[in-house]
């Protein structure tokens, strides 16, 4: 009986596997997250300092500007998924490659970034040059505010 259950076990090991794989197979023709197309640049912001310009790109630009490096994992489903979703809604409250539009987020950089929100986890966790320490992270908001006062998004 011991075989019998062995056995048992090792066969609905193998099926369970097997329709992981042909789950994973089967969502790589879900279309989404394959459009890597950056859209063009209309109005790039004008940055007060060099300093907040490295910082910005180093942790924000991937997802709030046109300029996306699109990286491997990002024509793989899930991933993709998540990528393209994290840049949609990255360039869609902040984007600096757009910035003679309105900018829904700007008034809320500094408390995203003070607060954590910015950059997110999943992006440092995969990009350890975008995690900001706590004197990066106050440099940021300052570049940014005076950025934004120097350059206003929209004009």
């Amino acid at each position: 009986m011991s075989r019998l259950r062995h056995w048992a076990a090792g066969s609905y090991l193998k099926t369970g596997l097997l329709i992981l794989v042909a789950l994973f197979l089967v969502i790589q023709l879900v279309p989404y997250g394959r459009d890597h197309a950056n859209p063009p640049v209309t109005r790039q912001a004008r940055f007060d300092s060099a300093r907040t310009e490295q910082l910005f790109t180093d942790s924000c630009n991937a997802c709030h500007s046109n300029l996306t490096s699109w990286p491997p994992e990002s024509v793989i489903a899930p991933f993709s998924w998540l990528i393209q979703h994290d840049v949609d809604d990255g360039r869609g409250v902040l984007n600096l490659s757009e910035w003679n539009g309105f900018q829904p987020a700007a008034g809320r950089v500094a408390e995203a970034i003070s607060g954590g929100e910015m950059p997110p986890l999943q992006y440092t966790l995969l990009h350890p040059g975008a995690r900001l320490s706590g004197s990066d992270k106050q440099e940021l908001i300052d570049g940014l505010a005076s950025t934004f006062q120097q350059d206003p998004p929209g004009r």
